[in-house]
């Protein structure tokens, strides 16, 4: 396996730490990692670059461009490549799980009390505030990835082509991934010469193809194990399948995953209905640790209610199973890709080709917002096909006026009083059950 660079050749090390206490800061880092991507990066530079100064602003920068051109969660694989970077593989194996382990311990608390008691009156009127909060974070989450992804006006176009396609066609999202890459890919051949001109020093291909190997095999043999034991059209092996899937082409973090995954959960599998899919976001977004543990929850219930035996049981392996197929492919890009990471800096065609692959999940981001606005806010939603196109229509008589108002009080929380996400939650949330309680 490849081994990072040694201290005293790595101007990114600005102090040396033990094992021991980087172990204590990725601890730390991983109690109290709220906030969503964007406030766990933040604090990340805090803790690593301002205050412990074990990595340079130009190394973590570089790193944190890596990790967002990566499928999955890219904070939490920035936290990997830092301790790959500090302490190698085990640094890394350190850095990432315990980026991710405490939230899922509570997703799981969670996710079992939501199963036994989510269908009381006062709990469901709870999520009503809860969805309509998480349809402001969503749109407020779309419009901070577009300013930041799309650069330039052919990037809005694939976004908006990207969009029409899974909006209108329910072109699959792996496609529109495919097709993006492809034509990121063809854009950047007018800037295929910068590519030969960088020269790098040379890896060894035999380390990376046995890290590729380990892995790869850390990945995929124990899920294929849960479906020797289960059989392979158990709904245990249908997640390690869906949701393995699903880490290697959700690029742009949990939104990406949710607009791809909520629409199969629901409406292929029926293992969630619309409104759960909302709560379990929700449920996510007041957790330490990535917005991606939202999987986690979908896991336990489709288990519990699908798995045939102890459902208790069956749900947490089902937990299980999601995370690991969730979160092991993360290891293996940071342990195969850290080496190349100056290499991949360097090369205009594949960045290109990322670069398209963000916008098109800009577009595949908007549909997620429009799904979800369309069933928080309206009791009845129908769709039709016409050949190829297929129209989602809701009917205008069964809004939800609570929900609606609702929403509208969490745009103005997050837009106007730029509060913070806990609190438009637990705002919306408690307004959800007071109304309830008041009839």
């Amino acid at each position: 396996m490849i081994t990072p660079p040694k201290a005293h050749e790595n101007s990114g090390y600005l102090a040396a730490p033990g094992f021991g206490e980087a172990l204590q800061t990725w601890a730390k880092i991983g109690l109290i990692s709220f906030g969503g991507p964007a406030g766990q990066i933040a604090m990340m530079h805090r803790v690593l670059v301002d205050e412990k100064r074990w990595l340079s602003e130009k190394i973590y920068l570089t790193a944190l461009s890596f990790c967002t051109l990566l499928p999955g969660p890219e904070a939490m694989q920035l936290a990997t490549y830092a301790g790959w970077r500090l302490h190698g593989t085990k640094g890394g194996l350190a850095a990432g799980l315990l980026f991710v382990l405490p939230g899922a311990f509570v997703i799981l608390a969670l996710s079992i009390l939501y199963a036994l008691y989510g269908a009381q009156p006062l709990v469901a009127a709870l999520f009503v505030g809860v969805k309509a909060a998480v349809l402001a974070i969503v749109v407020e989450a779309l419009l901070r990835i577009s300013k930041r992804s799309l650069k330039d006006q052919t990037e809005w176009l694939i976004a908006a082509a990207a969009f029409l396609a899974i909006f209108l066609f329910k072109v699959p999202f792996p496609m529109i991934v495919l097709a993006a890459g492809a034509f990121g890919f063809w854009r950047g051949r007018l800037n295929s010469r910068i590519e030969a001109s960088v020269a790098l020093a040379a890896i060894p291909v035999s380390r990376t193809l046995g890290t590729i190997a380990l892995w790869l095999a850390i990945w995929i043999v124990p899920l294929l194990a849960i479906g020797a034991m289960f059989g392979f059209d158990h709904v245990l092996a249908r997640l390690a399948w869906f949701f393995s899937k699903l880490a290697v082409v959700t690029f742009g973090g949990a939104y990406a995953v949710l607009a791809y995954m909520a629409q199969d959960v629901v409406q292929h599998y029926g293992w969630l209905k619309v409104g759960e899919m909302l709560d379990g976001l929700g449920l996510a977004e007041t957790t330490p640790g990535p917005l991606i543990l939202v999987t986690e929850f979908v896991g336990f219930l489709a288990a519990y209610r699908n798995g045939g035996g102890a459902p208790l049981m069956m749900g947490a392996l089902g937990a299980l199973v999601t995370l690991w197929a969730t979160f092991a492919p993360c290891f293996l890009w940071i342990f195969a890709g850290a080496p190349y990471v100056e290499r991949i800096a360097s090369m205009p065609r594949l960045k290109s080709a990322l670069s398209a692959i963000t916008a098109a999940v800009v577009g595949v981001i908007l549909n997620l917002t429009v799904w979800f606005a369309l069933h928080v806010i309206f009791k009845t939603v129908t769709e039709t096909s016409v050949g190829l196109l297929h129209l989602t229509r809701p009917d205008i008589a069964s809004i939800d006026w609570i929900a609606a108002a609702l929403a509208a009080l969490a745009a103005v929380l997050l837009f106007r009083l730029h509060a913070g996400v806990m609190t438009v939650l637990a705002i919306c949330g408690a307004l959800g059950m007071l109304l309830a309680r008041l009839g």
